[in-house]
């Protein structure tokens, strides 16, 4: 279920958000999104005040983020820092992509993620957790593809040639 709608998306969380106001007139807020193949806790306000300061959190970072994915292969650092310049890609037939860019090029804005490894199965995936300092779209999808570790099931920046999904695994993203 997509948090927020678009083109084309006519059911999505904020949307429901509307069977809920209260007897003030008061509609519960997002406070934050996530993709919509990301599974995961969506943190919603009961109020405009509350949404306002928990919205302040996530920006001043006191709030931090946590994400857990599975990824292709298993990094050799076993802990480390991602930094780039993220960019938007328009495709002809409407399919956008992040990419990396330069620094100063058109529309590119830092992004830093934290990673370390949880866990590994033998060489063929690990489990890393994730902590995203900026919060960019497909941010922790495309540094886990730009250092050579794609997440698993991921249909957008899942590069890996020849790469056989693990017996028992879905074919989905694997990010929470």
């Amino acid at each position: 279920l997509a948090v927020q709608g678009g083109s084309g998306t006519p059911k999505h969380v904020d949307g429901l958000l509307e069977a809920l106001v209260d007897a003030d007139g008061q509609r519960p807020r997002l406070v934050h999104r996530i993709d919509k193949d990301t599974s995961g806790c969506l943190l919603i306000a009961k109020s405009r005040f509350a949404a306002a300061a928990l919205a302040k959190s996530f920006r001043s970072r006191e709030t931090r983020k946590i994400y857990w994915a599975l990824v292709a292969g298993v990094p050799k650092l076993k802990q480390g820092r991602i930094s780039s310049f993220l960019a938007r890609e328009e495709k002809p037939d409407a399919d956008m992509r992040i990419v990396t860019a330069r620094h100063g090029g058109e529309g590119a804005s830092h992004a830093l993620t934290y990673y370390a490894v949880v866990e590994k199965a033998g060489k063929s995936c690990a489990w890393l957790s994730l902590k995203p300092v900026t919060g960019r779209t497909h941010q922790l999808r495309v540094h886990c593809a730009s250092i050579g570790h794609p997440i698993v099931g991921d249909e957008k920046y899942f590069d890996r040639k020849d790469w056989d999904m693990p017996s028992g695994l879905k074919n989905r993203l694997h990010l929470l």
